[in-house]
This record gives C-alpha cells, structure tokens and sequence, in this order.
C-alpha cells in the first residue's frame, strides 16, 4: 500500500533527541527522521554515506580536516562513507536522514548515545 507522509506529524510524534525513527525505505536504504539539540559524537561509517536534509532549524556538521557544513531548512549534505564528522544543533533541529538500512546513528562509536533498534513511526 502506497502511503503518504506529512513530516509535521511524524515529528509531532516524538520528543527524544538523538534517536532517529525509520519513516519509510526505499530499496536498501531507510527514511529516518531525527530530532537533535546539542553536540553528538565524533563518528565515521565505515561502509555507508549519509544524507542529512535540514526540515527545521540550523545544524553544523564539523568535518575532519575540513570547513563546518552549515545547514538550513531545505538543505541537505551527503557525508561520504569514512569521513570524520560531529553534527552539531545549538537549538532543536528536525532533520530527515537518508541512509542504508542498518546503519549505526554512531557508526564506528558505540556508546549511550547508540540506537541499534529503530522505532518505526
């Protein structure tokens, strides 16, 4: 069945920062929404890239060895698989993440901060 998402409402769902929810997949790769306020970790994936699209609020994405991305509603990055990076929100931000299923929120980082099962929303 064909379902339609209205990403207001799916954010409406949930509180939590850090901790992404799968939305929908497509082929091997899962929809995830994800609320952030604050710093996270210092992670790479070792195997997947990894979209960030902004839906609300400014997030900086610090990159080893590299400038700060800086994004804004409507923009998005792909961080490339290996790459160093630290997303930073310094208010909340809802952000829609595009990555293969199974990918780690922490990647090669297994701490507090991990989400190994997603909720589904």
């Amino acid at each position: 069945m064909i379902e339609k998402v209205n990403l207001t409402e799916k954010f409406g769902q949930f509180a939590d920062h850090w901790s992404p929810k799968v939305a929908g997949a497509i082929n091997d790769s899962e929809v995830k929404l994800v609320k952030l306020l604050g710093e996270f970790v210092w992670h790479h994936h070792e195997h997947e890239d990894e979209m960030f699209l902004v839906i609300k609020g400014h997030l900086t994405i610090r990159l080893q060895g590299q400038p700060d991305v800086e994004l804004d509603p409507g923009e998005f990055v792909i961080i490339p698989k290996g790459l160093e990076h630290m997303p930073v929100a310094e208010a909340e931000v809802e952000a829609l993440l595009l990555e293969p299923k199974g990918t780690l929120n922490t990647g090669n980082v297994v701490n507090e901060r991990t989400v190994a099962d997603l909720d589904r929303i």
